[in-house]
């Protein structure tokens, strides 16, 4: 068996094809990964993935492309690294991550940065192969690098990763450079982002591409110049282009005479009135419209011109070209001016040359010298372009540029007529001759396009004595044949006759030298127009050489040539280094032949022109040296000034490139080996009288050149001699720097001038090192530098410049040899750091002062030799450490001025300090840290010390020290901080722990830990794999280092950790969230040790729980934690806790710290922008609710109310906001107590604050179209404004309440549908998890639009099929599964839903608002099922849910507290099933009768239904069930009920028939023939039933029709049948009248057998829309798909109270309107205690009555007397009441449910008499001055506490008849089925208010606070008062008030 081998050499590879890993122990591979080998064994490698280095296993060998590499550590922690290009592996690295973010680019739709790295990621792998093939060049190679780091920069910049820090284009280690240096190299790194210093010089690229004409014909010259229009004068030289005839460049092959480059141009240049212009020139006949003619003679003939602005060029697009207009002139004797007129736009002058002619250019401009140039358009130099000079040198002139050339421009000439009768067309030629008379051949130059001729003939003007050219001609003629040469013009006249013959008529010269050795100087010439023949011989030109050239050389005697009219005017211009025009200069350069004038020229030298005495710098220093040589002791001091001038002539910005010259003539041409001597002399005798003296700066400039050369003559001479004399120069030296020593020591008092020149020469003096160092040695030097800057004065004032200047040279000492040697360091560095902490400690230059600490650093990390490093940081420590954190603490403390100019500066600053202290701190060891803590000789001075380093390393890791992409630099001062800490928690625990504790100190340290380990930085979990494995192998993880140390420290605090509980709470529990396993187990202990010892101190740990539970919410909502967190929290506390004597209030505390975790967690994550509102917004309840009723915390519990009201409002809930805003409300009183800023709430007093609550609530009530709940707070708010006296808002709130009133009745309001939800699943939130809920939907909102929206709010989630419960594999299930179906409201305000005449917009409120239970039938068969008559054993199970709050409330939804079920026999469902039907006919009745309709058709369907159905057995199925004998002696209970069943059928009968009535008068003409089969069909319906004719307890009642009005009819009975009777129907409930509600139940539950008794009973056709309901499983099967109408619900117990003008109301007070939950013991609340009249759950039933109310159990269901009378002063009961007579209904007994019980009370009918109905009032009465809801939302626990808000139910004596009416039953005696419409008494939550206490008195305002002994006036009564005086009083016996429960106000 082969073994495995370890492998040598084969360490790192690249996976060349992806493996998939499927064998044993093999590692999956994706091609491109990077590997590292550990073991090969026939050709399979076992390693891992760098990317992952915890998974091992095999790979095939031939899928690994094996790369050199070394290997650091070998053995097991062996680390690879390539041994390829570093810039290589930085690309593939690079590249490797930018592939993964790239593709989120791709996911976040970010195209636009998508695409463009992706263009740069293609662009870097294919210079990556460029560099890998390694063809390169080095010069090439260097470009292609610099490329790629620039492209690598740019990707990190845009994908906000770290900035590398880089030297060569290669990545340095932190590690092995100094911290100064890696700052600076991070600092040079972001710099190069900003905006470049803009170059000085700029380039013109010109390309001619054609001239577009449509007459060419000819050929063209076409010139191109630079033209300044302020001076009228070119820039530049002409750059010449020939054209063909048609208009295209002639030598299309040669690029270099097309484009052009113009050099050398200025800023100053670029400006709006500098031009290019250009002149075209026509080569042809005389007459651009001339017929071609025999001779072949062409002339040079003006054609146009166009100019553009070089200004425009800044801001065009340099890759267009541009297209010029050609502009001719007028008159031929204006083309000189041609381009001014265009200029200055003179239109009378020029004109187009042809609307389509136009010069097709190409301008670019260019920016940088011309090398720079040269590399970046290598391509523009390579393929040829011609250079086109400025005329004249450049801004800057170079010592290596050769230039003689002449610039010779043709102004003008005047020529007389020659005896012809016309003008001459004068032509003038051009020669340049040399001295023998010969033509020099190629040195007339038009311009730089083309090369040079040997003559020129310039342009021809027609007809033209006295023409203008002002052509530009160059002569670059050599300066060896510039002597002795001449230039020649020779004027010819060009005839136009046949022939074409030029005629010579004259010429002119000029010669290039003077006689006396000058050239020709620059300027306008007049030349003489010499006569001559055509047949003249010039060749000789000694013969005309002889005479006169010009007219200002003319003798006075002669008058002819004087007198001359002919002469030509030319201007030259000359650019030479090499000759001059100066006469001065000539006679210094040669004096040997005049000495009388040495004096003179020495004087005159400070005269000449710069350009002169540079262009011949050796020549004159070579004449000054000669004449100190020879004449030392006559002109040693004009020599001397002579040679300062120029030294200083140099240090000019445009000579100062002749610096390198002045160095080469002292290295290699300088001669004066014995003029060391007369320099030394000379100089010192300026020092030594430099205080006399006025004004020597200029002498001090030129120290450095003389040193220079009395260095050099020294070395000259001692190499001449073999060094003699020796001694006696070092005397001159030593006495030379004695007299600067004592000249700098000279303090400025009122000599300004010699602070000056002290500041000049210390500015150049460290230029004098490197000389002295030839001569002298390091030591020798450094002493020379030492007694020099020792001697500067240390005191100055403020405003001298000298201590500026000092640092300055210091700062230069410090760049020098000189000190970078250890041998000279040593002398020089104590005068360095006492000058460097003087400046530090008056925090004057601190920028140079970091200069000078940056450098002296610097050196320490290249220092190899320890010991004298260690020396150099004692001495550095001891001098500049306490001032170095001074420094650092000032400036990053100090205020900054506004603006963005100086921050920078002040940013480079600190920053350099910081680095400075960094690289310090690092260089510092044991000894180092003994030693500095040693010097502190009290306690005091140390505490000051580490309090300001703590200090200062707080300051280092803000995030705002460095850039956000310095990562590097972050990490290297963090370890350096936690190296420091470490040294000096020692000291901390020595000295400043048991006796001598200091809190300050510890509480510094232990805040500078928290936020060392909680920086950003530091969180290795947010960054990439590669990046986070990188810092750990080179810092391992800071953290969990600094939290031991937290930890040990802790320990060692002993009885002093009191003083840090629990202040310290938060910053360590904000250590613990730091998602760091390690760090978690060692830090979260402490939370034990912090609760064992308060526990000691005081018995509790309280206050430790406090602190926990308040920097939770901050920290977790910062997003800091986990699920991972609460576990080991919870884990590690209780194993700590379990042996403690105190474990069981601890485990109390650490499983509420647990819940509050959880609740936290969920909260952050539903909170997060992608979830849904409604998560958001249940999780938000949860944890408000936790707050307030088991942790109590008043003030997050008002946080999270607003947290929950922005929600509600930005998910447009307005009513759900008025109730959460309700909750803070609540927690206020109307006082004047003063309330502190919170929140957005400014200092305010309690009543403001309340009354700013309530107008916001009602607002949101308002755009809620919760108007009801509104008026009540409107008439709270007007209570206070009353008592205040504040009428104008007062009546504001009436007017706003009576607005409410009107948009109550004419608003349409939608009911909503209400859906229970049940989440199963342990992958639910926790505050969902395993929950029933019941949702209050949106408007519109169905079934199936609602789960659909539960299912895009849980995505993961499965919706469950079925209604049945879930069992426990459901519970507990990883899984989500929503259970979801609708149910019906069970509305608690019954009296007011059964009033008859309120109109439906009101009942709609109550059927929706203010609900607490819900129900959902369920059918299904019992039994053997009867295919005939499957009615016989349909029962339905109806399940009620009761929430723990009412809805609407503060959400949405709520949690199902109990769950009721009960089973409705087939009897009784037949029951609900008619009277709902029943129910339905009568409200399409009466809206058809009160015109409610707009049209007849859900009437006319609804009969057709019911009547059709009956037809055809529906009515019949039933009397088979249940009225045949074997029921009725099988169930002999049910007899009640079947004689209830046998009332509502001939009920239903009575209704059809008055239904048919009402149909027939109302029904249009086209419907009557259906109307006629409805009739029909009725009659066959009475015969299937058996009827004939009603009895008479049938005829002779009434039928009630909920929505008639109370105030018509009262005291007749009209036929209710006729048509006549129809609109004075009686208005009042009849026995018969059982309204009931079955709507919204489950579509979706609906069994077969619902369905089929459907069909048996008849469906009417009428859509959903009409009745806005929905079918029931339960009700469905004998009426239509819809159930009764949203108007018309289900009849309830109501007050005995039936007037609304009783005199006993109460007042508008909200502690009146509670719940029967929270509401207090009255005369109109009984006791909620009290033992009669808690509400059984469904157990006691009614015997007497059927139950008509499917949505309420049947105890709950009465019969509702009608009303006898609507008089207000009747009372209670009448027994003289008239009414229409009731009929006789036969005796009923029975029970509806299974579990059933005698009713305490047995109740009678009467068919004449009865009690009026009472009813609750609406909002406007006093009943109900409240918010109708039993929740606690509403009562002042879950609600804000508008507790007001109660049941509209008042009273429990209702829905009972009496024999006599007179003897009607009192409250105490009320049935049984009374109070079980109420709900049993639920206990309100911990945080509920349970009451509201009386209403306290109101403090007036102070404006309205009367004197004491002032009688107050009186208030006026209210109208209630008024009433209530004149009603009797109620017993106080009979109803008891339990005692008011204190509630805690609100201190916020």
């Amino acid at each position: 068996m082969n073994m495995w081998i370890p492998t040598e050499h084969e360490k790192y590879g690249v996976v060349l094809a992806s493996f998939r890993g499927m064998i044993q122990h093999g590692l999956p591979l994706e091609i491109g990964d990077t590997v590292q080998i550990l073991e090969k064994c026939e050709g399979w490698y076992r390693g891992f993935v760098l990317k992952n280095p915890n998974a091992k296993g095999i790979f095939p060998c031939s899928y690994i492309h094996l790369k050199n590499a070394h290997i650091k550590n070998k053995g097991q922690f062996e680390m690879v690294v390539p041994t390829e290009d570093s810039v290589i592996t930085e690309m593939t690295s690079t590249l490797r991550d930018w592939g993964a973010m790239w593709k989120q680019l791709f996911v976040k739709n970010e195209g636009d940065l998508f695409h463009r790295l992706w263009h740069v990621m293609n662009e870097i792998l294919d210079l990556r192969r460029q560099v890998l093939v390694g063809h390169l060049t080095h010069d090439r190679m260097r470009d292609v690098k610099q490329h790629i780091t620039a492209r690598l920069d740019w990707g990190n910049e845009q994908l906000c990763l770290d900035l590398v820090p880089r030297r060569e284009f290669s990545m340095v280690d932190p590690d092995e450079i100094s911290v100064t240096e890696l700052y600076r190299l991070m600092e040079n790194r972001h710099r190069k982002k900003e905006t470049p210093t803009p170059v000085s010089t700029h380039h013109l690229f010109v390309h001619l591409k054609s001239l577009m004409s449509s007459n060419l014909g000819e050929e063209l010259e076409v010139f191109f110049f630079i033209y300044d229009s302020r001076e009228s004068k070119p820039l530049s030289e002409r750059f010449f282009v020939k054209l063909n005839k048609n208009g295209l460049p002639k030598c299309t092959e040669k690029t270099e005479r097309q484009c052009t480059l113009f050099v050398d141009l200025g800023s100053g240049d670029l400006r709006k009135d500098v031009y290019i212009v250009v002149h075209i020139i026509r080569i042809g006949r005389m007459g651009a419209g001339e017929k071609k003619n025999t001779c072949n003679v062409q002339y040079r003939r003006p054609y146009g011109c166009a100019v553009v602005s070089i200004a425009d060029l800044l801001t065009a697009d340099s890759k267009d070209d541009h297209l010029l207009k050609v502009y001719a002139c007028n008159t031929e004797s204006d083309w000189s001016q041609i381009h001014d007129n265009i200029i200055k736009k003179v239109n009378s002058r020029y004109n187009l040359s042809g609307s389509n002619t136009g010069l097709a250019v190409a301008l670019q401009l260019l920016h940088g010298d011309i090398e720079q140039l040269r590399r970046e358009y290598m391509v523009l130099f390579t393929r040829g372009v011609s250079i086109t000079k400025k005329l004249g040198f450049s801004d800057v002139i170079m010592p290596g540029e050769m230039r003689n050339d002449l610039y010779i421009t043709l102004e003008k000439g005047e020529f007389e007529k020659g005896g012809k009768s016309v003008a001459r067309n004068v032509e003038v030629t051009v020669y340049a001759l040399d001295a023998d008379g010969q033509i020099l051949k190629g040195f007339v130059a038009v311009g730089s396009g083309e090369p040079g001729g040997d003559e020129y003939h310039t342009f021809v003007l027609y007809h033209n004595n006295s023409p203008r050219w002002a052509e530009l001609i160059k002569l670059p003629i050599p300066v060896d044949m510039f002597h002795g040469s001449h230039i020649r013009f020779e004027f010819r006249h060009c005839s136009t006759k046949d022939k074409g013959e030029k005629k010579l008529f004259g010429f002119s010269f000029v010669p290039l030298i003077q006689d006396d050795g000058r050239t020709l100087s620059d300027g306008t010439h007049e030349l003489i127009v010499h006569k001559c023949e055509e047949n003249a011989n010039l060749q000789d030109c000694a013969r005309y050489l002889k005479l006169p050239f010009s007219k200002s050389n003319l003798p006075g005697n002669n008058q002819t040539l004087k007198g001359s009219k002919e002469s030509l005017w030319i201007t030259s211009f000359l650019c030479s280094t090499k000759l001059t025009q100066n006469g001065d200069m000539l006679d210094l350069l040669k004096w040997r032949a005049h000495p009388e004038r040495i004096s003179d020229s020495l004087s005159k030298l400070k005269e000449i022109d710069g350009s002169e005495i540079v262009k011949f710098l050796q020549d004159t220093l070579d004449t000054l040296f000669g004449i100190l040589n020879e004449s030392s002791q006559r002109y040693a001091l004009k020599v001397f000034d002579c040679l300062v001038h120029i030294i200083n002539l140099l240090q000019d910005s445009k000579f100062q490139h002749f610096k390198p010259v002045m160095d080469t003539y002292i290295e290699s041409h300088f001669a004066g080996a014995l003029s060391y001597r007369d320099l030394i002399k000379v100089l010192k005798w300026y020092v030594d009288c430099i205080i006399e003296a006025d004004h020597q700066e200029h002498i001090q400039q030129a120290t450095e050149y003389i040193f220079k050369y009395i260095i050099q003559s020294r070395r000259l001479f001692a190499l001449a001699t073999g060094g003699q004399n020796e001694e006696e120069f070092q005397c001159c030296m030593h006495e030379l720097f004695t007299s600067i020593s004592f000249f700098l020591s000279q303090e400025s008092k009122s000599l300004r001038p010699i602070t000056q020149t002290q500041a000049v020469f210390l500015q150049s003096f460290p230029a004098v090192y490197s000389e002295l160092l030839k001569l002298f040695t390091v030591r020798e030097v450094a002493t020379f530098v030492r007694e020099t800057l020792g001697s500067l004065p240390t005191a100055s004032q403020a405003d001298c410049p000298l201590q500026a200047v000092k640092l300055h040279c210091i700062a230069k000492t410090m760049d020098s040899q000189i000190y970078t040697n250890p041998e000279s360091r040593c002398i020089l560095l104590p005068v360095v750091l006492r000058v460097l902490q003087a400046h530090m400690q008056e925090q004057k230059d601190l920028v140079m002062c970091a200069h000078i600490l940056t450098c002296m650093l610097s050196l320490l990390k290249r220092e190899d030799t320890e010991s004298t490093a260690s020396e150099e940081v004692d001495l550095i420590v001891e001098s500049v450490l306490g001032v170095l954190l001074q420094t650092i603490l000032e400036v990053a403390n100090r205020p900054h001025p506004p603006g963005p100019t100086l921050r920078p500066q002040i940013q480079d600053v600190t920053g350099e300090f910081v680095s400075c202290l960094l690289a310090l701190l690092r260089h510092m060891k044991d000894r180092h840290y003994q030693q500095l803590l040693q010097r502190f000789t009290s306690k005091d001075d140390l505490r000051d010390f580490l309090l300001h380093i703590f200090t200062v390393f707080r300051i280092l890791i803000r995030p705002e020290m460095f850039p956000k992409d310095w990562t590097v630099m972050r990490l290297v001062t963090n370890n350096i901080i936690i190296t420091t800490v470490l040294y000096l928690s020692d000291a901390l625990r020595k000295n400043f722990l048991n006796d001598k504790f200091d809190y300050k100190m510890w509480d510094s340290y232990f805040c500078l830990s928290v936020i060392f380990i909680n920086q950003p930085c530091l969180q290795l979990e947010t960054f990439s794999a590669s990046k986070r494995k990188k810092i750990l192998e080179k810092y391992g993880d800071m953290r969990v280092m600094m939290g031991c140390e937290i930890f040990s420290m802790w320990q060692n605090l002993g009885e002093h950790k009191f003083n840090f509980i629990p202040a310290m709470i938060g910053p360590f529990l904000e250590v613990t969230l730091v998602p760091q396993p390690d760090l978690r187990n060692v830090m979260i202990p402490i939370f034990h040790d912090m609760m064992d010892w308060e526990q000691r101190r005081s018995g509790n740990f309280k206050q430790v729980e406090a602190k926990l539970i308040d920097k939770l919410d901050s920290l977790m909502s910062e997003g800091k934690g986990d699920e991972t967190y609460r576990e080991l929290f919870n884990s590690i506390l209780l194993k700590k806790i379990e042996r403690e004597t105190w474990r069981e209030s601890g485990i109390s505390l650490i499983a509420t710290v647990t819940r509050l975790m959880e609740r936290l967690l969920d909260y952050r994550d539903c909170m997060k922008m992608g979830e849904v509102d409604g998560k958001k917004i249940g999780c938000t309840v949860n944890l408000l609710n936790f707050y307030k009723t088991e942790l109590n915390k008043e003030e997050m519990y008002i946080r999270y109310i607003h947290k929950l009201y922005d929600l509600h409002l930005k998910a447009q809930n307005y009513t759900e906001a008025s109730y959460t805003l309700l909750l803070y409300d609540e927690l206020l009183e109307w006082s004047e107590r003063p309330l502190r800023e919170f929140l957005s709430y400014p200092m305010q007093s309690e009543w403001q604050r309340k009354e700013y609550l309530h107008l916001t609530i009602i607002q949101n009530f308002d755009r809620g179209k919760c108007w009801e709940n509104g008026i009540i707070l409107c008439r709270e708010l007007a209570n206070q404004y009353e008592s205040y006296y504040d009428y104008r808002n007062l009546s504001k709130m009436r007017m706003m309440e009576a607005s409410f009133y009107d948009k109550i009745m004419d608003q349409q309001r939608l009911e909503p549908e209400f859906f229970r939800v049940g989440f199963y699943g342990k992958n639910f939130p926790f505050f969902l998890r395993n929950k029933e809920f019941v949702c209050r939907g949106h408007d519109y909102e169905r079934l199936e639009a609602f789960q659909q929206r539960m299912l895009n709010e849980f995505p993961h989630a499965i919706a469950m099929q079925h209604a049945n419960q879930p069992d426990q594999t459901i519970y507990q299930a990883e899984a989500q599964y929503l259970q979801i179906y609708a149910v019906t409201p069970i509305p608690d305000s019954q009296d007011v839903l059964q009033r008859d005449g309120i109109p439906d917009n009101i009942k709609s409120f109550y059927k929706v608002n203010h609900i607490w239970r819900f129900r959902y039938d369920r059918p299904f068969h019992k039994g053997t099922k009867d295919k005939e008559n499957e009615f016989k054993s349909l029962w339905v199970e109806r399940t009620t849910l009761t929430l723990v709050q009412s809805l609407p409330g503060i959400s949405r939804w709520f949690e199902v507290e109990r769950k009721e079920l009960v089973e409705v026999s087939p009897l009784e469902n037949a029951i609900e099933v008619i009277e709902n039907k029943n129910l339905q006919l009568r409200t399409l009745i009466t809206q058809c009768q009160t015109r409610q309709m707009q049209n007849i058709n859900p009437l006319t369907m609804c009969l057709n239904g019911v009547i059709d159905a009956a037809v055809n057995g529906g009515l019949a199925r039933y009397q088979e069930a249940f009225f045949v004998k074997d029921y009725i002696m099988n169930h002999p209970e049910d007899g009640d009920k079947i004689g209830r069943l046998r009332e509502l059928m001939f009920e239903q009968a009575q209704i059809l028939e008055f239904g048919l009535t009402v149909h027939e008068k109302f029904v249009p003409q086209d419907m009557r023939p259906l109307h006629k089969k409805l009739v029909d069909q009725f009659h066959l319906m009475k015969s299937s039933l058996g009827i004939q004719e009603f009895p008479a307890f049938v005829r002779a009642s009434p039928i009630q029709f909920t929505n008639g009005s109370p105030r018509t009819g009262r005291n007749s009975a009209p036929n209710i049948l006729s048509p006549e009777g129809v609109a004075r129907v009686v208005a009042r409930r009849s026995p018969l009248s059982y309204p009931a509600v079955n709507r919204y139940s489950s579509s979706s539950l609906s069994s077969q057998a619902s369905n089929e008794v459907s069909n048996i009973t008849g469906q009417s056709e009428s859509s959903d829309e009409v009745f806005n309901m929905q079918p029931s499983p339960s009700t469905s099967s004998l009426s239509s798909n819809h159930s009764a109408s949203p108007n018309v619900t289900s009849s309830a117990p109501s007050s005995t109270r039936g007037s609304p003008q009783l005199s006993d109301k109460p007042k508008h007070s909200r502690e009146n309107c509670l719940s029967p939950r929270e509401r207090p013991c009255s005369a109109i609340y009984p006791n909620p205690q009290d033992s009669t009249q808690r509400p059984v759950p469904h157990s006691a039933g009614d015997a007497s009555l059927p139950r008509s109310d499917p949505n309420i159990s049947t105890p709950d269901k009465v019969v509702k007397p009608a009303v006898s009378s609507w008089s207000l002063d009747t009372p209670l009961s009448d027994s003289n009441g008239k009414g229409p007579p009731v009929p006789p209904r036969p005796p009923y007994t029975g029970s509806p449910t299974k579990t059933r019980s005698q009713s305490p009370v047995m109740i009678s009918r009467s068919p004449q008499k009865s009690v009026a109905p009472p009813f609750t009032p609406s909002p406007t009465e006093c009943q109900s001055a409240g918010l109708v809801s039993n929740s606690p939302v509403l009562s002042g626990s879950y609600s804000s506490g508008i507790s007001s808000l109660s049941r509209c139910s008042v009273s429990e004596a209702s829905g009972t008849e009496t024999t006599p009416a007179d003897h009607a039953l009192p409250n105490s005696t009320s049935s049984g089925s009374d109070e079980l419409f109420r709900r049993e008494n639920k206990t309100p939550p911990p945080y509920s208010i349970h009451e509201r206490n009386p209403r306290r008195q109101m403090p007036l305002p102070p404006s309205l606070s009367i004197h004491p002994n002032v009688d107050a006036p009186p208030i006026p009564p209210k109208p209630y008062q008024i009433r209530k005086q004149d009603t009797e009083p109620r017993r106080p016996d009979q109803f008891p008030r339990p005692r008011p429960i204190p509630r805690k106000v609100s201190q916020l």
